[in-house]
């Protein structure tokens, strides 16, 4: 069975209601997210389906330059292909994450393939399930959203942004009791310096996190190991990065404890596998990113989850854009804070092309608002020492 062609659909999907970091500001979701779903079809009539993320409208242009090269190969190879692509993406930079979403949205569609052709899900072919269910957490802007969540059976909540953090949290918990796990997101904009996120850690380390997402930003180096040196707490990171040998430097450097693929831009399933062995033996637990993806990603990260012994729990936007669940069927099954591995052929979700298409890309490129400090908004700083430092641990 060979690969016949590959069609690309890009869509235009709104943002959720809100997320972590809605609390003192809005997120680039709400004006710029798009989904870029492929299809493989092969010899045979299959047809396989895969996700990207990493700049979605950049690397749907991407995989239409590249699928020449993929008519003909056998869908089995997947490795072999994974060298392939490695190898004629090398010219336009080795690195990042658009090269990555392109090795992801293919991977992915193979391994749906091969589930399909034999029969089996995705998760039985990479290692058979370690677990039924994965755990998930939600994000929350604030206390009412946190007992929402809570009273649908959510057990673990993340608070997000760099204004009024520490509040947020601790209003959180309070609201909550010490029975719900929470974690506590710092990214940018803008992003921190180690000294803020010193101080903002600190003031957070009595709330017992599962853990502390970047704190600062992947790229600063000296801030992780600041960090790192004077915090008590679990940390986590991973989302930006692309390529096997990135989070191979990021796991061996010792700064993180939970790291954080990003399921359509990391190369595909077959690259996740990797990244949880590497992490396995440095006693590293995964929990991937993809609350900013659509619905094939996430079926992607549930099976790659259910299968590897160090996997500790999923991101989940909840509540999402009602479109989440008329793009592609059927909806995963969520219990008492889980999802449920899907037990279908393949990947278990097929797209719904008539409302992929009804939704056209207008952009992908946006700017979140709120997050500066007080007056610097229009100068959209990538990092910035914090001014008013005494909020930053107040409560």
């Amino acid at each position: 069975m060979e690969i016949k062609q590959i069609r690309s659909c890009l869509m235009q999907a709104a943002g959720p209601s809100y997320t972590a970091w809605t609390g003192t500001g809005q997120s680039a979701l709400s004006t710029g997210r798009n989904w870029l779903f492929i299809e493989i079809e092969t010899s045979s009539g299959l047809l396989g389906v895969g996700e990207a993320s990493g700049w979605p409208k950049v690397v749907a242009t991407g995989v239409s330059d590249i699928a020449y090269l993929l008519e003909g190969e056998p869908v089995f190879e997947t490795e072999r292909i994974q060298q392939k692509l490695r190898v004629a993406l090398m010219g336009h930079g080795q690195t990042g994450v658009v090269s990555g979403g392109v090795l992801a949205a293919i991977d992915m569609a193979l391994w749906d393939i091969k589930g399909k052709a034999l029969g089996c899900p995705v998760v039985d072919l990479i290692g058979g399930s370690v677990r039924k269910s994965v755990p998930y957490y939600v994000h929350v802007k604030d206390s009412e959203t946190a007992l929402a969540a809570v009273g649908r059976g959510v057990r673990t909540l993340k608070v997000g942004g760099t204004q009024s953090v520490v509040e947020r949290a601790w209003a959180v918990r309070e609201a909550v009791g010490p029975d719900v796990d929470l974690i506590v997101d710092l990214h940018g904009p803008a992003w921190l310096n180690g000294a803020d996120a010193l101080a903002v850690g600190r003031a957070l380390e009595p709330l017992g996190l599962l853990f502390l997402e970047e704190p600062v930003a992947p790229d600063d180096r000296g801030g992780w190991k600041r960090v790192r040196d004077g915090l008590a707490l679990p940390l986590a990171s991973g989302e930006r990065l692309g390529t096997l040998a990135e989070f191979e430097r990021l796991m061996s450097d010792g700064f993180i404890d939970v790291v954080q693929p990003d399921t359509g831009r990391c190369g595909g399933i077959t690259q996740l596998k990797k990244i949880a062995a590497i992490a396995e033996a440095r006693s590293i637990l995964v929990a991937p990113h993809s609350g900013s993806l659509g619905p094939v990603a996430e079926f992607a990260a549930l099976h790659f989850m259910s299968s590897i012994p160090n996997g500790l729990i999923m991101e989940r936007l909840e509540p999402d854009w009602e479109g989440k669940a008329r793009a592609a069927t059927p909806m995963l099954q969520a219990s008492e804070g889980a999802l449920l591995t899907p037990r279908a052929p393949g990947l278990g979700v097929s797209l719904d092309h008539a409302f992929v298409e009804a939704h056209p890309s207008v952009r992908n490129a946006a700017l979140p608002s709120g997050g500066w400090n007080p007056g610097t908004e229009d100068q959209t700083p990538y990092m910035q020492a914090r001014t008013h430092r005494a909020r930053l641990t107040s409560r």
